[in-house]
């Protein structure tokens, strides 16, 4: 039984996500995150004691508001910052979402991914649906360097959603200069591969959408002077998968 009274931080909700899983989503981001990606779009995320607390219950019932428009595809995802630092809640909420049969997805990272928390995560993974992963760089050097993490920590994470099953996608932002090279994207695209438990491959375009929040935090966006990302870069790149 889910632990309704479980507390987590939230930084804010999006009714109806069209980008964030199948079909239409409840979206649910999540306040806290242990990396600083070069690219990150959500830097008031960073700070774990940021963000608004709410009880499982609490969020059900806003989910519960929109749960006509999920149809057959549809349901919640969790994001961050990363789920991952507050994995007892998502895991008490997914919980409670599968009770009322609702489908999961968790939008990680991976980054807080750690083997002395393993039973923790796999009790998340236990009741999640889809699993969507961000594979940022495809070195240890360049994912220190660009996302102050490390890349092994996240391939440990997603051997377990092998181990456990669980469908994964995976996602990598398409940076001019940083990780637009045929080299590069065939590397995300052979790490990716690892793994049978993937179902898709996306590539998103480097966007410059969140200027102004850096702007309003004070701190500097260390991508201000590299340009977007075409479409014509992605459909060539594309062409890889």
């Amino acid at each position: 039984m889910a632990d309704s009274a479980c507390r987590g931080r939230i930084h804010s909700f999006q009714s109806l996500g069209a980008v964030d899983g199948p079909g239409l989503r409840f979206v649910i981001f999540l306040q806290g995150c242990p990396l600083r990606c070069m690219y990150c779009h959500n830097p008031d995320t960073w700070d774990p004691a940021g963000g608004t607390e709410y009880t499982v219950d609490e969020v059900v019932k806003r989910v519960l508001r929109y749960r006509t428009y999920f149809g057959e595809d549809g349901g919640v995802t969790v994001s961050g910052g990363e789920p991952l630092l507050q994995a007892e809640f998502v895991t008490e909420l997914f919980r409670a979402l599968k009770a009322e049969g609702i489908h999961t997805c968790l939008d990680t990272s991976g980054g807080a991914f750690a083997e002395a928390r393993r039973e923790v995560f796999e009790a998340l993974l236990s009741v999640t649906d889809l699993v969507i992963c961000d594979i940022k760089f495809t070195t240890e050097e360049d994912y220190l360097s660009h996302a102050k993490g490390s890349l092994s920590r996240i391939l440990s994470f997603l051997s377990l959603t092998q181990a456990l099953r669980v469908p994964l996608w995976v996602r990598h932002v398409v940076v001019p200069g940083y990780t637009d090279s045929e080299e590069e994207v065939s590397a995300m695209v052979a790490l990716a591969r690892r793994y049978d438990n993937l179902q898709k491959i996306e590539l998103l375009p480097f966007r410059k959408l969140c200027v102004t929040k850096y702007e309003a935090l004070g701190i500097p966006f260390p991508c201000a002077d590299i340009p977007e990302c075409g479409e014509a870069a992605i459909a060539r790149l594309q062409t890889l998968l």
